[in-house]
């Protein structure tokens, strides 16, 4: 039987919504508690009624409640002080939780240490409330594998149709957010793994430019593109997130600008337009049944004086050809180097992580099994084939894609959708993708990606992507920002059983009168 550190998955016998459940009881008189510890204790109220039928935490820090006690003592203030946030599952706290990438190899890693990013939470008075549940190993493990699942969390489930995908591999963060336990979460992404599971369950998410915030102490794949980034409901929310996580580390290379390039990002958001910016269409990277709320969001754009053009074509096959034998050797070595500085039990190489899945595959491997994990060990290091398809990859990505386009056509951004509507969840043929949007040029290129929702398909959530040059996360947030103001609200998850239950779906489902 699959394990879980602290919530089973149950079945589902009837539609449980935020609304049935409504306001939290809180778990006791609190009477005289400030006003972090009553948020957090409602957070964790939240979380307890809804996470049985979501799947989308998979621990809670039993130390919240003193650490909102202790900011309602210091009489901090900001943004972020006494909010509760959910952390990936893949990123270390110094709490009393375990950092399991979804794996049973990792189930007891508690390793006493804070991630930079997490310190920065802190500092702007966070409250480290739980973690969430993720694809196992970031969705590196397979091809064919079910996103959403690991094998200490089970499968997350989408909010606004519980039998569909919450995409990966931030799938718990995004869908956490998405049915109310938190309005603030951290994600992970390699490729897609912030975007693609914030459009697809309705919340905002944001992946930064590369060498933004500190990857030290998160499970890796990729030393090129992996990046952390917030996901939440609302843009300014994101940006203050940022605010707080951004920063050089001087243990990762990669941030180096970090300090000289980091800007209070909320304060950037107060009067962005899109009034006078120019935006070019990805038509090259659209499409997948999103095209009417696409040409809504560019009426809308036109509207608030926001010139848009075209761009048919890019070729993209450099990336396709390149990326995957990219990941995979990046994967081996820091996979390698990651698992070395781990205290206790725990696998010490892939090598080792792919004997503990092959005995123990009853639990690890029940659905799908670790291909990518094979075909890593047998790569070979950073030779002068790997530098040079990384290479090649970037520069189809980044010089000669993302930043010829916004040269060439004199744009502020690019925008497209950013995923599909959300695919059924699939134990028998894994994930079952439609298309998918231009997040990959930056994820290559590790550039900026916003994804903010764009209305909905069959009741189903899609996102809108902004997509700027390397540094341009300020900007980004600011015309992601304009366009959400000028959006407006977009209703709550309602969990449905099944999208067929929605209304514009279950009417033409209905059986004949007989």
């Amino acid at each position: 039987m699959r394990s879980s550190i602290l919530f089973p998955m149950l079945m589902m016998a009837a539609c449980t919504t935020p609304e049935a459940y409504g306001p939290p009881a809180l778990s006791r008189d609190v009477a005289n508690a400030g006003p972090a510890e009553l948020e957090t204790r409602a957070a964790i109220d939240r979380i307890k009624a809804y996470n049985p039928t979501i799947g989308a935490v998979i621990a809670l820090n039993p130390d919240a409640i003193a650490q909102a006690k202790a900011v309602d003592e210091s009489g901090q203030r900001g943004p972020l002080a006494g909010v509760p946030i959910l952390i990936k599952d893949n990123i270390e706290t110094a709490d009393n939780m375990p950092t399991t990438a979804g794996s049973l190899a990792l189930k007891h890693n508690v390793t006493g240490r804070d991630s930079p990013l997490v310190s920065g939470l802190r500092d702007a008075g966070a409250i480290i409330v739980g973690k969430a549940n993720l694809s196992e190993w970031a969705n590196i493990r397979s091809s064919n594998s079910i996103s959403g699942w690991s094998a200490v969390g089970g499968q997350v489930r989408n909010p606004w149709a519980l039998d569909r995908n919450p995409c990966g591999s931030s799938s718990g963060s995004g869908a956490a957010v998405a049915a109310g336990m938190v309005d603030h979460a951290v994600g992970t992404e390699t490729n897609g793994s912030v975007a693609c599971p914030a459009a697809i369950n309705g919340i905002v998410g944001f992946k930064p430019s590369v060498g933004l915030i500190s990857r030290r102490h998160i499970v890796p794949i990729s030393i090129s593109q992996d990046t952390a980034g917030p996901m939440t409901r609302t843009v300014r929310q994101a940006a203050d997130m940022l605010t707080a996580m951004a920063g050089t580390d001087r243990q990762d290379a990669a941030t180096a600008e970090a300090d000289a390039r980091k800007v209070d990002y909320a304060a950037g958001l107060d009067g962005a337009t899109l009034a006078g910016k120019r935006f070019g269409v990805m038509r090259f990277a659209s499409g997948f049944g999103t095209d009417e709320r696409l040409e809504e969001a560019i009426a809308l754009i036109k509207a608030q004086g926001g010139e848009v053009v075209d761009i048919a074509e890019l070729d993209r096959g450099p990336i396709f050809q390149t990326q995957l034998g990219v990941l995979l050797t990046e994967l081996k070595v820091e996979m390698n180097a990651y698992l070395g500085t781990l205290p206790g039990e725990a696998p010490r190489s892939l090598a080792e992580l792919i004997m503990f899945n092959e005995a123990n595959s009853e639990e690890e491997m029940p659905l799908f099994g670790q291909e990518l994990f094979e075909q890593a060990e047998a790569t070979d290091g950073y030779d002068d084939e790997y530098r040079a398809n990384r290479q090649r990859g970037f520069e189809a990505a980044g010089p000669n894609g993302i930043d010829r386009l916004l040269a060439e056509h004199d744009l502020d951004a690019l925008i497209g959708p950013t995923m599909p509507a959300a695919w059924p969840i699939d134990p028998v043929h894994g994930d079952q993708i439609s298309g998918g949007g231009g997040g990959g040029l930056a994820a290559v290129a590790g550039y900026p990606h916003l994804t903010v929702p764009m209305g909905f398909v069959r009741g189903l959530p899609v996102g809108l992507s902004f997509i700027g040059g390397k540094w341009d996360d300020a900007k980004i947030l600011a015309l992601g920002h304009a366009y959400e103001q000028a959006r407006g609200p977009l209703p709550r998850a309602r969990f449905l059983r099944s999208v067929n239950e929605s209304d514009d779906v279950a009417e033409a489902f209905a059986p004949a009168d007989l």
